[in-house]
């Protein structure tokens, strides 16, 4: 079910005034999710909706369809209501309306498009009404069938009915002039003007049939759209796939083709570790399928890289880059090709702590929905970069579930490392020396194109990200989960939370955090905006990022004993997702693959500081001596060598 109520216009009216409407929403919602929609929603309905019947009333909107509730396709999103019909020209149309009970107490955002509102005790920045109810439209435009070549005419506008007309609310800004003008917003008591926008592109009636075609039409994305996210990504240079990238990235297309011609299912597993190039080819596929008229999306487990992702390729394009979780109860083979990137990181279900278990199989695993919904399904995956206990996307679990599919299944091994300055070595010996795996590199010898250093303090750890960053290099500072992460303070600062010996830096904002004072890049821009490099980057926002150089502050929830290899520590870590649950075995192992992910998102460099005395001795005792004479010969340091 897309919608929680779908009817005809009159039907809605006399439900709303014998007030049916919200609890018949409430029972809908209870019946489709399984749980009782929040009080506050309910009331909002009752509310919203009865402002809603008394336009369409006012308006003489009698033969006319009506969609509340409707959830976009392949997305968590509902919009409030659509109204169906045809405009004067009898051209079939619909209008989207988004309702909103705010009053006042509305203020500016720095960012585009955003206004700030209070939200509980506080306040929060959120898209101004006009441009939430124009991604709307823009998606069902660019996503839904019904809407593709302007078969159905859809509009859209926001509806304040609480809202007071006033030309100097923030609301009808002159910065907002461009969104209002696509998409109007109406004041409560300007109900007039609703109903004549209302009535100039629904005034004809005759909206069941509309209706109809909207409730039927399937997600298929619009050949423009696909056009524009090819050009956006073969557009950005450091994308350019090489050598056996390009043989992998042709094998698959090649196969992705055959499972179309024959109708049948396949999936494909790509495995390399990290700097082998996983996130460029799924890009590069992506847009290749795109521009190929398939209906392709990408989805990760990681917030900061799918929100970068997003700002790279535009608005426009951004919904056909998502999330793990975002396939719930989503129909079979609605789309062509998912290419599902850091697959490491997919979980056991789509539901959690904030979308509670739905009604249809709440038990069914989040591997299963991505092998749904696709015919074909592309998996990347590095077994070894799984950081979170509820991580259990293996390269063992899919094609073992892809079988029960039915789906053949297609195996590649990249092994070429285009990060750490092109060295195997390095990745390999940081595997080894955290006791991961054993390779033939128990020793860093050294590696003309990658720079690898101890240094004894955080401070002079800072100053050398600094001095490469001053040089033109991109450069970050992370750290293990060691210390607490705070909420901004009230001015939109950042609390010092990473403290070693008087030395004291915050983490990246955290990703729900709003109002950040000026040059605090949000979480998920911490590793591409220039105000990153003065914090420290935490294993959440870094995972699937590279930079040229990176600082890594090893921390003492690992540390290395003689007697008893590298032991994992709970007390020492802040990662409640970590602390809970594991066994002191999962907790160590999962820690190992965090620092392996973080000292590896160096492309030139990886230096390094610890908390703990006795793993730095252990670390160094692996770096060959010739290499730390050459480290201090470079700084000048030859007393450091003789002693």
């Amino acid at each position: 079910m897309a919608e929680l109520y779908w009817g005809t216009t009159t039907d809605f009216v006399t439900r709303t005034k014998q007030n049916q409407i919200a609890s018949r929403l409430q029972q809908a919602f209870f019946d489709h999710y399984g749980w009782r929609p929040p009080e506050s929603e309910v009331r909002s309905w009752r509310n919203s909706l009865r402002a809603l019947a008394n336009a369409i009333e006012l308006g003489g909107l009698d033969d006319h369809g009506l969609l509340l509730e409707y959830q976009l396709p392949l997305t968590s999103r509902r919009l409030d209501a659509m109204i169906t019909g045809h405009d004067r020209d009898g051209r079939p149309a619909a209008v989207i309306v988004e309702l909103k009970q705010w009053s006042e107490d509305v203020a500016p955002s720095r960012i585009e498009g955003l206004v700030t509102v209070r939200y509980g005790h506080g306040r929060k920045e959120t898209l101004h009404p006009s441009a939430q109810v124009g991604q709307y439209r823009q998606y069902l435009s660019d996503a839904h069938e019904t809407f593709h070549g302007g078969n159905v005419d859809l509009r859209a506008c926001a509806y304040l009915h609480d809202f007071a007309h006033d030309e100097q609310s923030e609301l009808l800004s002159q910065r907002h002039a461009n969104i209002l003008g696509l998409y109007p917003l109406f004041a409560g008591d300007r109900i007039t003007e609703l109903v004549a926008f209302l009535d100039d592109h629904l005034g004809d009636g005759r909206g069941i049939g509309v209706l109809r075609s909207v409730r039927e039409g399937r997600y298929r994305p619009h050949k423009k759209l696909l056009d524009h996210t090819a050009a956006m990504i073969k557009g950005e240079p450091s994308y350019v796939l090489l050598d056996e990238q390009q043989v992998v990235f042709k094998s698959i297309l090649a196969r992705v083709a055959e499972a179309r011609d024959l109708d049948t299912k396949a999936v494909f597993v790509i495995r390399g570790g990290p700097g082998t190039g996983k996130s460029v080819l799924a890009l590069n596929l992506v847009a290749e399928l795109a521009g190929n008229g398939y209906a392709v999306h990408h989805a990760t487990g990681s917030a900061a890289f799918t929100h970068t992702v997003r700002k790279r390729v535009g608005t426009r394009a951004a919904n056909l880059f998502t999330f793990f979780n975002s396939y719930l109860n989503a129909e079979d083979d609605t789309l062509d090709v998912l290419v599902c990137d850091e697959a490491h990181r997919i979980r056991k279900h789509s539901w959690d702590r904030w979308r509670k278990k739905q009604a249809i199989d709440p038990d069914r695993p989040q591997l299963d929905e991505l092998l749904s919904v696709a015919r074909v399904a592309v998996f990347f995956i590095d077994d070894l970069q799984a950081v979170k206990r509820d991580e259990i996307g293996s390269s063992h679990d899919i094609e073992r579930l892809a079988a029960d599919h039915g789906a053949e299944v297609h195996e590649f091994e990249l092994e070429a490392q285009f990060r750490c300055g092109g060295s195997d070595g390095f990745v390999r010996w940081v595997e080894s020396t955290l006791g991961i795996r054993r390779t033939a590199n128990a020793l860093w010898t050294g590696d003309d194109n990658f720079e690898v250093d101890i240094v004894d303090a955080p401070e002079e750890l800072e100053a050398l990200i600094r001095g490469r960053a001053d040089e033109g290099h991109t450069a970050r500072l992370v750290a293990g989960y060691c210390w607490p992460w705070s909420a901004p303070r009230d001015d939109g600062t950042l609390a010092p939370d990473v403290k070693i010996d008087g030395w004291e830096r915050p983490w990246n904002a955290r990703p729900n955090a709003t109002g950040l004072a000026e040059g605090i890049p949000k979480s998920h821009f911490w590793a591409s905006e220039p105000g990153g490099i003065d914090q420290v980057g935490c294993i959440y926002t870094a995972q699937g990022f590279e930079v040229d150089y990176v600082g890594v502050i090893f921390g003492d929830d690992l540390v290395y004993r003689p007697r008893e290899g590298w032991v994992g520590r709970k007390g020492f870590s802040h990662d409640r997702g970590l602390q809970r649950g594991t066994s002191d075995e999962e907790f160590t192992r999962l820690v190992k693959n965090t620092y392996r992910v973080l000292l590896s998102r160096g492309l030139k460099g990886c230096y390094l500081c610890f908390t703990d005395e006795r793993t730095r001795d252990f670390v160094e005792s692996r770096i060959d001596r010739w290499t730390a004479q050459l480290a201090a010969e470079r700084d000048g340091d030859y007393d450091e060598v003789e002693r």
